[in-house]
């Protein structure tokens, strides 16, 4: 299952598995399920961590959700299983904090945020990756569609072998220390089918648990609602209006609309179609215009996460394939380095719906590795 890509251990590490401690992140869902099970027959000195990131009496709490209360004894189960000890860690204030507060005020900034690549760069790869070296651990192991290799100058991030399950757009923020000590054993698995044949290989009670779909503490996909209990005046009305300023009708608050949304605006009888391309909540504003409106060229980044050889603005441009959205395929690019962490990324081709809060992450266009990325701001 796992690349041999050390002397003597699956891992990478110049000692026997059993000499080897490892770390697994676990969610409670099947594939970081199989990477412990997998790892524990394997010989290594397999600890599992779950997190549990929010009150699972409150109503933000779904039933599951990653890391809500069934999810926890699901990790468990497997621990016991097994045969390897498992721990929870309270990390609901952490949580909040770091993720979900910035969740909603993201969004009542007119931004539409990525809550999951938050999670995983202030929470999972950094508080619990620290928790694992407390723990004496050599790496920590996670259940997520990326693949890790080892490059001339040193490992390297790269997509998942299967294209439909790759997570590389939520991980562009891995650092290069914290990939040094990451493994990602699910990475070059031909599909998720590989993955369930392995949880029912191990007899795992959750090789056929369904695959959670949502955010985490967001029920059924609706934002709204979640943003309204912790911003209540996130529902404050506003105007509908034309990218001149003419007022088109009414809202019952910004949190309602996204970027590129068409359908539900309340303003029928016009005569061409209308999409909301800006999100003004200072003023209370939803503006509407064409679906050109929508489409850009150039978009600023900061926070850049870079993960290539060499330095980010050592050179005036990069010329890559860069995704705008984690459903879309990458498209090519060039990047404009502007600082060490700021730059601008000219597409090739005008893109729709390109929206402040969400990732810009950056591929090699000439194979699999991923060079890191940056969040899309306000220009």
């Amino acid at each position: 299952m796992l690349d041999q890509s050390g002397p003597l251990n699956s891992l990478g590490f110049d000692k026997a598995p059993a000499d080897t401690r490892v770390v697994v992140a676990m969610s409670g869902g099947v594939d970081s399920s199989v990477v412990a099970a997998e790892l524990k027959s394997q010989g290594y000195d397999v600890v599992g961590v779950t997190l549990q990131l929010y009150d699972h009496g409150a109503a933000l709490a779904k039933k599951g959700a990653c890391c809500a209360g069934r999810d926890i004894h699901d990790a468990r189960r497997v621990a016991e299983e097994m045969g390897f000890p498992h721990y929870v860690l309270d990390y609901e204030n952490v949580f909040r904090d770091a993720v979900i507060d910035e969740f909603a005020d993201s969004y009542l900034g007119g931004a539409t945020p990525v809550p999951c690549i938050r999670c995983n760069e202030r929470v999972k790869f950094k508080d619990l990756l620290e928790t694992a070296k407390d723990l004496e651990a050599d790496c920590m192991a996670t259940g997520h569609y990326i693949q890790r290799k080892v490059g001339d100058h040193g490992a390297e991030l790269h997509a998942a072998a299967d294209a439909g399950r790759d997570q590389s757009y939520f991980l562009f923020s891995t650092t290069a220390e914290q990939l040094d000590y990451l493994r990602f054993p699910l990475g070059h698995l031909p599909s998720k089918d590989d993955t369930r044949a392995l949880a029912a290989k191990y007899g795992l009670s959750v090789a056929d648990k369904p695959d959670s779909q949502d955010i985490c503490f967001v029920p059924n996909g609706d934002y709204a609602s979640v943003i309204r209990k912790l911003r209540p005046e996130a529902a404050a009305p506003g105007n509908i209006v034309d990218h001149t300023g003419r007022v088109l009708g009414q809202h019952d608050g910004v949190v309602n609309y996204t970027i590129g949304q068409r359908r539900g605006l309340g303003i029928g009888g016009l005569a061409d179609p209308l999409y909301v391309v800006k999100l003004d909540a200072e003023n209370r504003q939803v503006i509407v215009g064409p679906k050109d409106m929508l489409a850009t060229r150039s978009i600023p980044v900061r926070e850049v996460n870079w993960l290539g050889d060499d330095r980010f603005d050592s050179r005036d441009a990069w010329h890559v394939a860069v995704k705008v959205r984690s459903t879309r395929p990458p498209t090519d690019a060039v990047i404009r380095p502007i600082s060490a962490t700021e730059a601008t990324v000219e597409l090739a081709a005008a893109e729709a719906g390109v929206s402040p809060g969400q990732a810009c992450v950056f591929y090699d266009r000439d194979s699999s590795r991923i060079f890191g990325g940056g969040w899309i701001h306000k220009g």
